[in-house]
């Protein structure tokens, strides 16, 4: 039997990788793990949680899921990337896919784009429509200054051993990104060890990959991969 865990973002919750797992769910009969990880949800709780429970609660997800599974994969998206490539590290994870991983974040260039966008949207009585607003304004007003050095701390403390992450490894990454920039998958795809990787760019994609409007070609890709259907990618 063939397992999959599917790890949201900081401040984020289960439906921003739902439409991946609902995916795999049609498409597969593997068993599909949604873990909410502490402080997040629809209410967000983050003060006094250290990021080594986010890293602990996906072990204790990762270990059920492996129980009953034979072989199990691991996707990660944005700061849930960063803990999926933990656990491929430390666990045994057949294979792994980062979206929109953040190895770095932030995107000013796209960011200032989308707050023109936004500003516009105000202008013309709009802001209640832009997707931009609605998602984010909850999460800063709801993030304390905290919980944003723990996220830091996670990234600091995985990218330096990224070099031993050695299972086949997809990474994709959309180029309309304001939150995570092109350059993170870049150095995603430079530093993890493994030889069997691939790098793919989802050309309309803003920071929720698995929303975009090209997201049926994206998750068609992740299955291929995850399936081994074909020759992998390998690194020269």
């Amino acid at each position: 039997m063939i397992g999959c865990m599917c790890i949201h973002g900081f401040t984020g919750a289960p439906f921003e990788v739902e439409p991946i797992a609902a995916y795999l769910r049609e498409h597969t009969d593997w068993e599909i793990a949604v873990p909410t990880l502490p402080g997040h949800g629809e209410s967000l709780a983050l003060k006094g949680i250290e990021y080594s429970k986010w890293i602990q609660h996906a072990e204790d997800e990762l270990e059920r899921l492996s129980a009953k599974c034979d072989k199990v994969y691991v996707i990660g998206f944005s700061m849930g990337g960063l803990i999926a490539s933990y656990l491929a590290v430390n666990h045994k994870v057949d294979r792994l896919i980062l979206l929109s991983a953040a190895a770095y974040y932030v995107n000013p260039r796209q960011l200032l784009k989308d707050v023109r966008e936004m500003l516009s949207d105000a202008f013309q009585g709009k802001l209640l429509k832009n997707e931009m607003f609605v998602r984010y304004s909850r999460k800063i007003k709801a993030t304390p200054i905290t919980a944003t050095l723990q996220f830091r701390r996670l990234v600091g403390a995985v990218r330096p051993i990224l070099n031993q992450v050695h299972v086949p490894t997809l990474i994709a990454q959309g180029e309309s990104d304001g939150v995570v920039p092109p350059k993170s998958a870049e150095f995603l795809y430079r530093h993890i060890g493994t030889e069997t990787k691939k790098l793919i760019y989802i050309k309309d994609s803003k920071h929720l990959i698995c929303h975009c409007s090209e997201n049926e070609k994206l998750f068609e890709e992740v299955l291929e991969f995850l399936e081994n259907k074909g020759e992998d990618v390998k690194t020269s």
